[in-house]
């Protein structure tokens, strides 16, 4: 019997648990807008990811506003790099977050966009 059959066969139970791995890697990095929205001190000046789909947008001269909302709740992005992407789009964005104002259990916050990417 071969010494190579045996090797094969780990090899390929690892494979499963490799791709699995690479999920939660890619994963890892966006933080739910509820759980920005919820501990607005905690991220407050720090860089974030969010992903979700844009529910209003408005934009002119370069500049653009638009919200993000995903499973836990909306957040308003500003882009001062482009016109913000449409309405229905599904969108990754990596930003400084800003905690503006907590008044009671509500926060108003905003994302300054540094980059973004369509999902």
């Amino acid at each position: 019997m071969s010494l190579a059959a045996p090797r094969a066969r780990r090899l390929a139970g690892l494979v499963p648990i490799a791709g699995v791995l690479l999920l939660l890697v890619g994963c890892a990095g966006v933080t739910p807008i509820g759980e920005l929205l919820d501990n607005p001190a905690r991220y407050d000046g720090k860089t974030v990811r969010v992903e979700g789909e844009v529910k209003e947008s408005a934009g002119g001269l370069g500049l653009g506003a638009y919200q993000v909302r995903d499973a836990t709740g909306t957040l308003t992005v500003v882009s001062e790099r482009g016109g913000p992407p449409r309405s229905g789009s599904k969108v990754g964005v990596k930003g400084r977050f800003e905690a503006l104002i907590t008044l009671g259990s509500k926060s108003l916050a905003v994302l300054r966009e540094e980059s973004r990417d369509s999902r």
